[in-house]
């Protein structure tokens, strides 16, 4: 899932909440997949990615989802993020099966449902911190005076009210970071996917946005994080390790201090 640092999630207006397809699931889990299975068709030969994969997550949990290169991992988070459809199987989310959704029903889901966390942080250059956070909102519809108000909220929580006039080339890798974490969190989403969130920080800075990851949790976010990293995957209560397009392992970690 790559994109250029112009780029941002593909969204699209809200409108009403698009049609279930399957009745609401009675728990407490925010993600549910069932025999989830991805082919994809290559001509001659056709490539299994993921392999009937069984999962589920509960609200307010922090799980890091890990493997090696080629393992499945960047399509199981393709299909939690709603990027991507399965070829077969289902997928709830609160308890709506989303597996068999529109692209416009699906775009309406991201935008409404699920906060995205690069690697590349995806900012738009020529936008203030205060614009880039907007921007889910602006999609949404909300009014200009509630968008303002929503991201400096969302700029504080991050640690970055004083910067919120700056240019992303006026920032550091960190900022850029906390800026793209306060635009994933502006729609109130149900869930944040952050996709390798440390990859382009030095150690330090990454140990700084961990920590910041670490506050969201214990403030009932639900949080996914998509890395490759042990040191990375250890902050998070649960590692769910994908091989070959199955999961190897599921396990609750010792969680470590905070830093």
């Amino acid at each position: 899932m790559s994109a250029s640092s112009d780029a941002v999630p593909q969204t699209a207006p809200v409108s009403e909440a698009p049609p279930r397809t399957a009745a609401p699931v009675d728990d407490n889990s925010i993600i549910r997949v069932e025999g989830l299975t991805k082919v994809y068709d290559l001509g001659a030969n056709a490539v299994r990615a993921m392999d009937g994969i069984d999962l589920t997550l509960q609200r307010g949990e922090y799980v890091a989802i890990m493997g090696p290169s080629g393992s499945g991992k960047s399509t199981l988070m393709n299909l939690i993020g709603c990027l991507d459809v399965p070829t077969s199987g289902t997928y709830f989310l609160r308890g709506t099966e989303v597996s068999r959704l529109s692209e416009d029903q699906l775009a309406e889901i991201r935008n409404r449902e699920i906060g995205f966390i690069f690697q590349n942080f995806h900012l738009l250059p020529r936008q203030t911190a205060l614009r880039n956070v907007e921007l889910p909102l602006v999609y949404a519809g909300i009014r200009a005076g509630e968008r303002q108000e929503r991201a400096l909220e969302m700029l504080r929580l991050v640690g970055l009210a004083e910067r919120a006039r700056h240019r992303p080339n006026e920032l550091s890798g960190g900022e850029r970071q906390r800026v793209a974490i306060a635009r994933a969190l502006v729609t109130r989403p149900a869930l944040l996917l952050a996709d390798e969130p440390t990859g382009n920080l030095d150690s330090r800075t990454g140990q700084e946005i961990l920590a910041l990851f670490d506050r969201l949790h214990e403030g009932g976010n639900t949080i996914v994080l998509v890395t490759h990293d042990p040191e990375v995957g250890k902050r998070a209560a649960r590692t769910v390790r994908v091989k070959d397009g199955r999961i190897e392992s599921d396990t609750a970690n010792v969680r470590r201090p905070r830093d």
